[in-house]
């Protein structure tokens, strides 16, 4: 009996390994669009880049250590900072987080349509664009 409990979970194991992927949500591709450095601002640059989020795009916990200008260009997405109150954004709306703020819910509105945006990011040069959360 032993052995067939064993070999039951054992199978059950690697089917949820197999399917965990699959169930995964789909990730964010980021398109960097310009870099400039700030004279005026030394050590600091503009960062330019477009998100877009396939239907059910969930983002990780982050920050981004900069101050952050989000534009909506279509579709609708869901965010929020520092576990505070959400907000869902629309096509022409904006979006702005500070560079001590922590990204707390980014993800696309709908599980069925695609949602982009642009971001304006002024940062350290050469920093990332975002960081994860532990």
């Amino acid at each position: 009996m032993k052995a067939i409990v064993f070999a039951a979970a054992a199978l059950m194991s690697s089917w949820v390994a197999a399917v965990q992927p699959a169930l995964a949500a789909p990730q964010a591709k980021v398109t960097p669009l310009t870099t400039q450095p700030l004279p005026e601002y030394p050590g600091k640059e503009a960062q330019m880049i477009v998100v877009d989020y396939p239907p059910g795009s969930v983002d990780p916990v982050h920050r981004h250590h900069a101050h952050a200008f989000v534009y909506v260009l279509e579709g609708s997405i869901v965010m929020g900072v520092n576990n505070g109150k959400t907000v869902t954004l629309h096509a022409g709306d904006t979006f702005y987080e500070g560079p001590d703020d922590v990204h707390t819910v980014g993800r696309n509105a709908s599980k069925t349509k695609p949602a982009k945006f642009v971001v304006f990011l002024i940062k350290n040069q050469g920093a990332p664009i975002l960081t994860p959360e532990q």
